[in-house]
């Protein structure tokens, strides 16, 4: 297995050496005529200066929790902690730098060249935030686990990168989730219900601080969240190896001979040999792409989420039996893998589909009766995510144990390099959308760039369904974990193992608990972003009422866009404050406070009200969403741009917004944090 595990090691250094060589590739493609240079300067400005000042707030956060972190465990684990924030903050920079450069060049290769050009600008663009996310990821893990292989601090260290990457996560997604729906929310309303343009108009003061939020949320914030995803279940695997005993490794042997310690080994070792398969895979599929780019767009990129996977489960069938393991773990890599897709794919139909067009249908009596189809959509798309979760969690434990759990989690995550790389390439179309009507280009490069920013919304959407369904089997494996660890710990000290009982009130009173956070998280985001987006209304209504000749659109008049790109950033830093505390601070006081029954049962209750809420919320904003797109694009004869069911489908919208990019994604990252940080002080509370 050590080969493996080098080759992993070897796959994240060539993945992190790939993206700077794509960065490059794409810096250097034409960057526009001066209109389109201007604007994108204007967005890369916004978001970097966004990144900077939510980076000086995680510095005093970081720098608190090490302290923290250091003084209750191990100084070695705070450093780790240290590491797994500090990645998670080059890969959120790296992936921002290149998609505010990618998203100009992306408008001007659709001028120069046509659709395939840019295509590839935007998926490359992408591409970098994907690698770095993988190659960082596996980088990390892999050097910290041949640091303390073998030694006893190796899972506190693990768990200190963990919450890392997860604090780090909640921040930028939240934060940058705040940022994006009040600049979106803002500049929807006021440009196409009060002014009667687009949010994409040069006249719309709002247009630039949207533009800078879907870097800030949809790139930064979900690499973020992916890669604290990627690292959770990584760790929960070699967790539960760390403190399996006998009758749980013996079930990872098939027909050869091992021993315990081997099989021990074995099980801390595949999780980081499968992510490396998934990385190596994923490298293959990004450079296939450039074959394809003359094909429908929907197509290709469908093609590069649901291929790789199925290459992941013929490499992993080829690797157990050539190491002779129990032929039971292939089948939970196969199901993970599988698993994921599927919930993709579900995402994909409700957001995309028939559903959609009945949302779009029942705007035509008003904004209430599209908000009451989309959210009832939101609630029949948990139905079968929510089962094929259920299915994975029996069938792994039914192959090979607790272990399966979260090696299935492992595999679903396997070929995240690609799917961040697609999920990121649906912002930079965006953008470059926007900039091609800012700046004037014409109807046919924005006839184009509107085709990519389309795919974008389906891949956005098979983004967020992998994230959150990946969010939820991953906190189940890290559940798992948890129990393991108090259970090792308390018979190492000659006690007996932690017994759950729905009769202990402990447990019930935990479960209670754990249910109210994701909706307190819930409720405080949506606050954030409902205040910012009036702030930028009002803010957005008084330029046009004192900036002569701007919504007249006269030469040479031109936006505050400053004002709405600081009217967000102030908020999101501000609000993205409770949520952390929540996430950190919950699983402690309740853990320290009612004991490590009453914390299981938290986990447990967050865990269910996390996954229901932020699949609802994913879905159904995303639903809304596309309803609105729909009917833009003539889907309802007679009901076109301008027309009342248009302005009631922006109205669903803007409540979907925050739904699908601020609080649906911020509760499943709540859930995972919690779980992570339950992980680590598992073994003090024990």
């Amino acid at each position: 297995m050590n080969g493996y595990v080098v080759l992993s090691f070897i796959s994240g250094l060539i993945a992190i050496v790939i993206a700077v060589v794509l960065y490059f590739r794409v810096k250097a493609q034409p960057a526009g005529n001066e209109k389109v240079r201007e604007i994108s300067l204007a967005i890369h400005e916004g978001a970097m200066a966004f990144l900077f000042r939510e980076y000086k707030v995680l510095f005093f956060y970081c720098i608190f929790l090490f302290a923290f972190i250091a003084y209750a465990l191990h100084i070695e684990t705070a450093i780790a902690f240290l590491v797994g924030a500090v990645l998670s903050l080059v890969a959120g920079f790296a992936g921002m730098q290149a998609a505010t450069i990618s998203n100009g060049r992306t408008a001007q290769a659709a001028m120069d060249k046509g659709r395939g050009s840019a295509l590839m600008v935007a998926f490359d663009g992408g591409a970098v935030m994907g690698l770095c996310v993988a190659g960082l990821g596996i980088v990390g893990l892999v050097g910290l686990y041949w640091m303390f292989q073998g030694e006893k601090l190796l899972a506190d260290v693990l768990h200190g990168f963990g919450v890392g990457a997860s604090s780090v996560a909640l921040f930028a997604r939240i934060g940058g989730g705040i940022y994006t729906k009040a600049a979106d929310v803002g500049g929807d309303l006021a440009g196409k219900v009060i002014a009667g343009i687009p949010e994409d108009d040069p006249r719309n003061p709002g247009a630039i601080a949207d533009s800078v939020g879907d870097n800030v949320g949809d790139v930064a914030g979900m690499g973020a969240d992916i890669y604290e995803s990627y690292a959770a279940a990584t760790i929960a695997a070699i967790a539960i190896a760390l403190t399996a005993g006998s009758t749980q490794l013996n079930k990872l042997a098939g027909t050869g001979n091992f021993s315990l310690e081997e099989l021990r080994i074995v099980g801390e070792t595949l999780p980081l040999a499968f992510a490396g398969i998934g990385l190596v895979i994923s490298l293959v599929t990004i450079f296939l792409l450039r074959f394809f780019k003359e094909c429908n767009p929907a197509k290709a990129l469908r093609a590069t989420l649901l291929v790789p996977p199925l290459f992941f489960i013929a490499f992993v069938y080829y690797l157990v039996n050539s190491l002779g393991l129990n032929i039971g773990i292939a089948h939970t890599a196969a199901l993970g893998a599988i698993g994921g897709g599927i919930i993709g794919l579900v995402t994909d139909y409700y957001t995309s589909s028939r559903p959609v067009l009945k949302i779009a249908e029942s705007a035509t009596t008003g904004s209430a009766t599209a908000i009451i189809r989309g959210f009832s959509v939101g609630l029949e798309s948990i139905i079968i995510p929510i089962l094929i979760l259920a299915i994975l969690v029996w069938f792994s434990y039914g192959f090979i144990g607790q272990y399966g759990i979260a090696l299935s989690a492992v595999s679903m995550l396997s070929v995240t390099a690609i799917v961040m790389t697609v999920d990121a390439y649906g912002p930079i179309a965006d953008n470059g959308g926007g900039i091609s009507e800012m700046s004037g280009l014409g109807p046919k490069v924005r006839a184009i760039t509107d085709e990519l920013d389309a795919v974008g919304n389906t891949t956005a959407a098979i983004g967020k369904g992998f994230a959150i369904g990946s969010a939820v089997l991953t906190v189940i494996a890290l559940f798992v974990a948890y129990k393991m660890e108090i259970d090792h710990k308390r018979i190492a000290a000659g006690g007996t193992e932690m017994i759950l009982l729905l009769t202990d009130p402990r447990v019930v009173v935990g479960i209670l608990l754990g249910g109210l956070l994701p909706c307190i998280v819930g409720a405080s985001t949506m606050l954030a972003v409902g205040k910012a987006a009036g702030s930028i209304v009002n803010e957005i209504a008084r330029q046009f009422k004192e900036i002569p000749g701007l919504l007249e659109g006269k030469p040479g008049v031109k936006p505050e866009s400053s004002k709405c790109v600081d009217i967000a950033t102030k908020a999101a830093l501000s609000q993205m404050i409770l949520p952390g505390v929540v996430a950190i601070a919950g699983p402690i006081v309740i853990g320290f406070g009612l004991g490590a029954e009453a914390l299981a049962g938290a986990l447990v209750g967050a865990m269910i009200v996390g996954a229901i809420l932020s699949l609802l919320m994913a879905n159904a904003g995303g639903a809304w969403d596309n309803a609105k797109k729909f009917i833009e694009k003539g889907a309802l004869p007679g009901h076109g741009k301008g027309s009342e069911a248009h302005k009631a489908s922006v109205v669903a919208d803007t409540v979907g917004d925050p739904f699908k990019d601020t609080s649906g994604p911020g509760i499943s990252i709540l859930i995972k944090v919690m779980s992570v940080v339950s992980l680590m002080i598992a073994a003090l509370l024990a």
